[in-house]
């Protein structure tokens, strides 16, 4: 009976890893699937509406079952909370990253978005959510993660240097129409893919900033935000779509590899990710999910050079080792941050009580505390004594690009 048992467990512990790692796997193949559209001459902006028309059509149907009951009013503050998340989420976040996808590589773009730790700190400090104690080793550690960070992301949109060829490029020939130009990439397209890719890493630490917020509405109503959000941002990205393309043919799509990126897009990066995650979150953290975003990268690299036949040069390596470096500093900082408010939380109170020799015991709050007090005084009848209630951390879910 206890090899069962020993082997359940096993199971029981490994479903974390196993999801996380058919995680990236899942947004490694978002990045292929859609960096094959973008070379095949699909708008960018037509793929951001498509993307989010499948996630909301996916996504709502969940919601409605599910959440259905005592769903918060949606007011005028709401409302532009809501209008916010989507404008920086589906329409300014997403249409950078796939123009800046589309100028530069699917490895250096996934290196790019492992800034998103370290530019989410400097937001949170922007708008006093964090707090900076340098002589803390925690603090110092983010602030380090930050700065490492930042130094790899100039080194690879700066610094290109010699090709790294991997053992099996030469035996691999794929189509020329997935094949990713990198090597006749201009030096100025390059650069112009590193800042779309900048802004839009800048855009998805802001909306993290702003979820935080709305997730205190939508408290119990999660799936129901993300609706919303994916739909609200469809209809934006309608709008900036017919403003950028005015010719009817770019929304054509057919049975093709066009509608393949949309709906995997929409299904498995914007829909499943995010179940997924949120699962892992609350039972792991957010810092242990974080922790294997880096995997994505080495796992586009292996299947860009083969589908793609990428070219992967010595700066990209170089600043991705910096990067991913820098987000395990602030990782680490975070994850002993949170430690340290688990072991501060204000204790709360309770108080006992005899009824015919036996025990009652119930919870109080403040105002309890100062009348029992007051009760001890006078009649000595009741005791109190303190327990530390640690609360965990709501967990903060990462869009999936």
């Amino acid at each position: 009976m206890e090899k069962p048992t020993c082997f359940s467990n096993f199971l029981e512990n490994s479903k974390p890893y196993f999801a996380m790692i058919s995680l990236q796997f899942g947004y490694a193949g978002m990045n292929i699937i859609t960096k094959v559209s973008l070379n095949r001459g699909m708008s960018h902006y037509v793929l951001v509406v498509y993307r989010h028309a499948f996630a909301t059509a996916v996504i709502a149907p969940f919601a409605f079952f599910f959440e259905r009951k005592k769903q918060p009013k949606i007011t005028f503050p709401v409302f532009m909370q809501i209008f916010i998340l989507a404008l920086l989420g589906p329409v300014i976040d997403q249409n950078f990253y796939y123009a800046g996808l589309k100028f530069t590589s699917p490895t250096f773009s996934c290196a790019m978005s492992n800034m998103l730790p370290a530019m989410t700190f400097v937001m949170a400090v922007i708008c006093r959510m964090e707090k900076l104690d340098m002589k803390t080793v925690r603090c110092q550690a983010k602030v380090a993660g930050t700065v490492v960070t930042v130094a790899g992301a100039m080194l690879m949109t700066l610094y290109k240097g010699p090709i790294v060829q991997m053992l099996w490029s030469k035996y691999i020939h794929p189509k020329s129409s997935y094949v990713t130009d990198t090597t006749g990439t201009g030096d100025k397209r390059w650069f112009l893919g590193s800042v779309l890719l900048t802004i839009a890493t800048l855009a998805w630490a802001s909306l993290f900033v702003l979820q935080n917020k709305a997730l205190k509405t939508y408290k119990d109503h999660q799936l129901s935000l993300t609706s919303l959000v994916c739909f609200i941002g469809t209809l934006q990205a309608i709008a900036v779509t017919f403003v950028m393309e005015h010719k009817p043919s770019v929304w054509k799509i057919g049975f093709d590899m066009n509608l393949l990126a949309a709906a995997y897009a929409g299904i498995v990066t914007s829909s499943i990710s995010y179940y997924v995650q949120g699962l892992v979150m609350k039972k792991r953290g957010p810092v242990f999910a974080t922790a294997f975003s880096p995997l994505m990268m080495i796992i586009v690299a292996i299947m860009g050079s083969f589908i793609l036949a990428e070219k992967i040069f010595l700066g990209s390596v170089l600043g991705a080792v910096l990067i991913v470096a820098g987000l395990y500093s602030v990782l680490w900082g975070k994850h002993k941050e949170g430690l340290e408010n688990r072991d501060d939380e204000i204790p709360e109170a309770i108080k006992g009580c005899h009824v015919n020799g036996t025990a009652v015991v119930s919870v109080m709050d403040g105002n309890d505390v100062e009348a029992n007090q007051v009760k001890n005084a006078e009649a000595n009848k009741l005791s109190s004594v303190a327990i530390c209630m640690p609360i965990s951390e709501l967990p903060v879910v990462k869009p999936g690009k």
